[in-house]
């Protein structure tokens, strides 16, 4: 009996499937990432959606798929990845995860919304602090966090090595990285969160990034030309 109850864990977790479905929001065309397994629980990462329609379109996926929101979660809080934060915490009565040292560029986003054309920013603020090691489980799922600053002091990826899966922010994306001229970026700390954090993850791991289509890690480590290293 124990081994056929193992057995059934073994192949639950075999066959589990993760789906990670992307949205394009705000004029910035930043992707909002809602992450969920066959248990029906999720978690949404950087919440860009602004307008009413783009709030209705993140809700309407979630009810209409029947899922729970365990958690939101920011890469980073630059305010292109958090348009949308107060609206989900409101809606889905779930708390907010970041690295604390993010918080200091959270709280500067009301006196910048209106230098961006955003007159109706509403704060949030964070319930929970994570970092590098901690792991976010939801359904059957879990994610690891991996501290990459650079794009900004406190950003965050969260991966997960069996499904091959990293959700990297602005950090990498297909042939470029994340700026790193705004308040708190470092280009040099920026490329070797992507040497030492990224890219050791394995070349079949699959980087679903901030603004953009997703790539590999294979794939940039050949052909990005600002952080690549095979010749």
């Amino acid at each position: 009996m124990l081994f056929l109850n193992f057995t059934n864990v073994f192949f639950r977790w075999l066959y589990q499937m993760i789906h990670i479905q992307q949205f394009t929001f705000n004029p910035f065309m930043e992707n909002t990432l809602l992450v969920y397994d066959d248990t029906k629980e999720c978690v949404i990462i950087d919440p860009g959606c602004y307008e009413k329609d783009e709030q209705q379109e993140l809700a309407s996926f979630i009810e209409n798929k029947n899922l729970k929101v365990k958690y939101l979660l920011n890469t980073h809080c630059h305010i292109d990845h958090v348009l949308g934060n107060q609206f989900v915490k409101d809606r889905f009565n779930v708390a907010l995860l970041l690295h604390k040292d993010e918080l200091v560029i959270l709280n500067s986003n009301k006196a910048l919304a209106p230098n961006y054309g955003i007159p109706n920013y509403q704060e949030a603020y964070p319930d929970e602090y994570i970092d590098e090691l901690d792991k976010i489980k939801f359904g059957d799922t879990e994610l690891q966090v991996l501290f990459v600053p650079g794009h900004s002091p406190g950003h965050i990826a969260f991966y997960n090595k069996d499904r091959k899966i990293c959700i990297s922010g602005d950090v990498l994306f297909q042939r470029s990285i994340g700026r790193t001229d705004l308040p708190g970026g470092d280009y040099d700390t920026l490329i070797n969160s992507i040497h030492k954090k990224i890219f050791p993850l394995g070349d079949d791991m699959v980087v679903y990034c901030g603004h953009g289509p997703s790539t590999t890690v294979g794939e940039e480590k050949k052909y990005n030309p600002f952080c690549g290293i095979e010749k």
